[in-house]
């Protein structure tokens, strides 16, 4: 068996601030068979045209458009499109560190689960960490 296949699914509305370190957050990751299932749900700021810019640099971004139709329904449109063995979720304001996915798949493998959350920081707007949340 090759390695695992990750859909990594966002849902996009109106994003445009930090949307562009949220998407290079996910195409530098160190793990690289991954996916990456874009909604833009409906956005009328600059998000669809970043969206767009990052997939044709990048194969591995498959974006989806439509109406508005909220959050659920939009990752849920992701979840039926995504082909990955795995699902990783990304909101469009989060940035993950590029060893993510390889830990999370990490984990998940060896002591066999079927779901994984993981740490995370609070940053303010200037990216200066406001609180570190540990799941431990």
């Amino acid at each position: 068996m090759g390695k695992p296949l990750i859909s990594v699914i966002m849902s996009v509305y109106n994003s445009e601030k930090w949307l562009h370190k949220s998407i290079q957050s996910i195409i530098n990751q160190d793990y690289k068979n991954f996916e990456f299932i874009i909604v833009n749900d409906g956005s009328t700021d600059s998000s669809e045209s970043i969206i767009n810019e990052f997939s044709k640099i990048d194969k591995r971004i498959k974006s989806i458009n439509h109406l508005n139709k909220g959050l659920t329904k939009s990752l849920i449109k992701a979840v039926n499109f995504s082909k990955g063995d795995f699902i990783a979720r990304i909101d469009a304001d989060d940035m993950s560190s590029s060893d993510r996915l390889r830990i999370q798949l990490d984990e998940i493998l060896k002591r066999k689960l079927d779901l994984l959350a993981s740490n995370f920081d609070i940053i303010d707007k200037n990216e200066k960490t406001i609180s570190s949340i540990d799941l431990r």
